[in-house]
């Protein structure tokens, strides 16, 4: 069933479809009256919703029914995520979504070879919300992620996170193989425990973190971990982490 999100927390009685919404329904999904869909409001509740009126140029629904589903993944992750060369970052959003990311975030790495153009971030920002929102609806998620750009990575606040973790490509060199198991159960602890958690994993850009950027996550509490013998593009290491964190939360 298809799936939107609405800037709502509550339905009244009848919806009046906003037009993006309506335009994908009743132009691109050939919806009418009678058709069912999802609709996830600001709360995150999830309304089945059924078409009941429809015009040229509007249409209503009336919810039929409230869903109950837990799709998120159990510890809110930020992915953070210096620019690389070739600026995959609307696809680490796309498949970043798919895969349960609640935040992305992306800045210029000292080893960054690209940059975004300044008088062009807020588009740019604007473009991946797109991209995260289409995605959330596609993957059936109850949250859309959203999107930060940072000059570099000392304007970024770590001060609500519980767990911080750099990808360290030096320490799969070194065959650093225990920091990532370690994390792994102690999200596992925090979940059985109750104990709200949020984590945040940073990665560099094809060059790898800087010496500076090294010892300035240091000092912020930053646990160094190794993501196995292979060295993965910048592209998809943070997706590896992903698929991880929900086989050990969520099928595990």
């Amino acid at each position: 069933m298809q799936r939107y999100f609405i800037d709502s927390s509550e339905i009244v009685d009848e919806l009046i479809l906003p037009s993006e919404i309506y335009h994908h329904a009743i132009r691109v999904m050939r919806m009418q009256e009678g058709s069912t869909f999802e609709l996830v409001l600001r709360n995150q509740e999830i309304a089945v919703m059924q078409i009941s009126k429809l015009t040229k140029e509007t249409a209503s629904a009336k919810v039929i029914n409230w869903l109950q589903q837990t799709v998120e993944l159990p510890v809110p992750t930020t992915i953070a995520c210096a620019i690389s060369k070739s600026d995959k970052a609307e696809w680490i959003v796309q498949k970043g979504t798919e895969l349960g990311a609640s935040k992305f975030i992306f800045f210029n790495g000292e080893f960054s070879v690209a940059r975004w153009d300044q008088k062009k971030v807020t588009k740019k920002i604007e473009r991946l919300s797109k991209v995260a929102l289409n995605a959330a609806q596609q993957a059936h998620r109850s949250k859309v992620p959203t999107i930060e750009y940072y000059q570099d990575i000392t304007a970024i606040d770590f001060s609500n996170y519980s767990h911080k973790i750099v990808a360290y490509e030096e320490a799969a060199k070194k065959g650093e193989k225990n920091n990532l198991t370690k994390l792994m159960m102690s999200l596992q602890d925090s979940r059985l425990l109750a104990t709200k958690s949020e984590l945040i994993a940073i990665f560099g850009p094809e060059g790898g973190i800087s010496t500076k950027e090294v010892n300035y996550l240091g000092k912020q509490n930053f646990i160094f971990v190794g993501l196995g013998p292979r060295i993965m593009r910048a592209e998809t290491a943070p997706l590896y982490l992903l698929s991880i964190l929900s086989f050990t939360l969520e099928l595990g």
